[in-house]
């Protein structure tokens, strides 16, 4: 059984504010300890439970955060950026099955632990085939583009309902209850790895979903001002719907997801 783990950083138990998860931040280095904790936590499950390789890729910010000399010596990392799939670098791989660690809601999610869909101070909302959707959902539809259903997502209670929403009945793990976008009550950080654990273990067992969507696929993005657009709208084949809306439609969802990481990138380039 190969185990294919994706790891973001703004759900771990204990994070609440951008203090904690940003580079050169006073307490970075103390949460990506906290979040790598947590990854060898659904390691050790997964492993109990029957994987027999795991690959866990870091998709937080610049993508190199989790610490490569503390990651269980079963698992091996894909570490650093940029990367052809970013969030989700390795998912092509053959996997049986995908975990999401430490996720977060969609932006404008109401008190989901500092909310946003890929680049904060760029994307306003993101729709895909007309739903709107976050991370989550674009990386599950993603797995499950490549055939690789998902078996566990753990984060705070809001993202756990988004994955239920798109998933249906899969394991999960709350390790927080959100109280406002920079504010939670958090489960004591080794109960958290408790329940990962154990719920790791479960996932190997009950198997995940997958989230395969019918083609053609669209994806329109709305930022969070024109001169964001001003660059997305430069992929071929991009449309600009108005001054802040660009979409793009292509048969096949990996092209989709890869120009949606071309928009973030180009727009990126505004940034002051």
């Amino acid at each position: 059984m190969k185990v294919y783990i994706s790891c973001d950083m703004e759900g771990i138990s204990g994070v609440v504010n951008p203090n904690q998860v940003g580079e050169n931040r006073e307490e970075y280095n103390r949460f990506r300890k906290l979040m790598t904790l947590e990854v060898n936590a659904a390691i050790e499950g997964a492993i109990e439970g029957g994987a027999t390789e795991i690959l866990v890729n870091d998709a937080h910010g610049s993508m190199d955060n989790l610490l490569v000399e503390e990651i269980h010596p079963k698992a091996q990392l894909v570490s650093g950026s940029p990367k052809p799939l970013e969030m989700m670098e390795g998912i092509d791989g053959g996997f049986d099955l995908a975990f999401f660690i430490g996720y977060h809601s969609r932006a404008g999610t109401w008190a989901g632990v500092m909310d946003h869909t890929y680049m904060g101070r760029i994307v306003f909302n993101v729709y895909l085939n007309g739903m709107l959707i976050g991370e989550l959902g674009l990386n599950a539809a993603l797995a499950g583009h490549f055939g690789v259903p998902v078996g566990l997502v753990t984060g705070d209670d809001k993202v756990v309902e988004e994955a239920h929403k798109f998933l249906g009945e899969i394991q999960t793990v709350v390790v927080k209850e959100a109280v406002g976008r920079y504010a939670a009550r958090c489960l004591p950080p080794a109960e958290a790895r408790e329940r990962i654990k154990k719920a790791a273990y479960e996932a190997l067992k009950q198997g995940g979903k997958l989230f395969r969507l019918e083609g053609p696929f669209t994806i329109r993005v709305e930022f969070i001002n024109s001169a964001y657009a001003d660059l997305a709208e430069l992929i071929p084949e991009a449309k600009r719907l108005d001054g802040r809306t660009v979409e793009f439609s292509h048969p096949d969802y990996l092209t989709v997801y890869k120009a949606f990481r071309a928009m973030i990138g180009l727009a990126r380039m505004v940034l002051r």
